[in-house]
């Protein structure tokens, strides 16, 4: 029996911004995005060990409303698993335990964050090959390559593309969901039906940029294609958004991914505590968070 700890983070992934292309014949989209994950304040929790077959016990404030996660055994942890245990003919188990702590359909990549911290902890549990997980992660979402590499990165193609983006500072933020699903299906499906993605294009680098201040400058001349679709869908962002522009000393502020997670970013963590502690006050229904933005931890 193998024995040492078997537990990963699974950190929030953040879209600083997200440009999407038009549909494509299979359904899916191009996307260019600049993705950063969380610190340890916004993530979920995995842990595993061997066994003969495949489980896995969720537990965790994020299962407040658990019909948000679906069944268990369709969980993209599970699925990853078996993925993997196909790709690489294994036959062991696992049995896994997930913390959830992040809001389900939040557009922070909650559930590819799991499948793949699930991939990184079954590859030493197993130890298999790292390149089997790396070739199974595009088929589990778009989300999941980024995630399993867990570098600030350029997300590209259908998210099957993972660029690097070297020489960024790490960037304190206040991440915040007003506790409501955001599925990403139903809002992709509004980007398509409004004729979405004319004169897409992939940048070829992020620049690098040593003060956060220039990087927020940088950010707010790009966009993310989405947020108007998901505040059609729910409103209630916008109001998110609106309360975020009057905090005090905020750069920037903007949705990740498909929804209704938005973001602030500050220039130190000084001032996105002091956020966090303004606004919990004044929201305490609201899912708050103060955290840095980077690699992932």
């Amino acid at each position: 029996m193998k024995t040492g700890d078997y537990s990963a983070l699974a950190p929030a992934k953040v879209n600083l911004f997200l440009h999407v292309g038009p549909v494509q014949p299979n359904g899916r989209h191009p996307l260019d995005s600049l993705v950063m994950f969380a610190g340890e304040e916004a993530a979920d929790r995995l842990s595993v060990m061997i066994n003969d077959d495949l489980s896995m016990t969720i537990t965790g404030p994020g299962m407040t409303n658990p019909d948000h996660i679906g069944p268990v055994d369709d969980n993209l942890v599970l699925r990853a698993a078996r993925a993997l245990q196909a790709e690489t003919g294994t036959s062991q188990g696992a049995a896994f335990t997930l913390e959830k702590h992040l809001p389900i359909a939040a557009g922070i990549g909650g559930g590819s964050a799991d499948a793949a911290a699930a991939l990184r902890l079954l590859t030493r549990l197993w130890s298999t090959d790292p390149a089997a997980a790396r070739k199974i992660a595009p088929s589990l979402g778009g989300d999941v390559p980024v995630a399993l590499e867990g570098h600030a990165a350029l997300m590209q193609g259908e998210g099957e593309r993972v660029r690097r983006a070297a020489g960024l500072p790490r960037v304190p933020a206040l991440l915040v969901n007003p506790k409501l699903a955001c599925p990403t299906g139903p809002i992709f499906r509004a980007y398509d039906e409004a004729g979405g993605g004319a004169g897409f294009r992939e940048f070829g680098a992020v620049p690098p940029f040593e003060r956060i201040r220039d990087l927020a400058g940088w950010l707010g001349e790009q966009r993310n294609d989405l947020q108007a679709p998901a505040i059609t869908a729910v409103p209630q962002i916008a109001g998110v958004l609106e309360t975020l522009n009057a905090l005090p000393d905020v750069l920037l502020t903007r949705m990740s991914g498909s929804g209704a997670t938005c973001f602030a970013l500050f220039e130190t963590e000084e001032t996105a505590r002091r956020a966090e502690a303004q606004l919990s006050a004044d929201r305490p229904d609201w899912w708050i968070r103060a955290t840095s933005l980077g690699d992932a931890i």
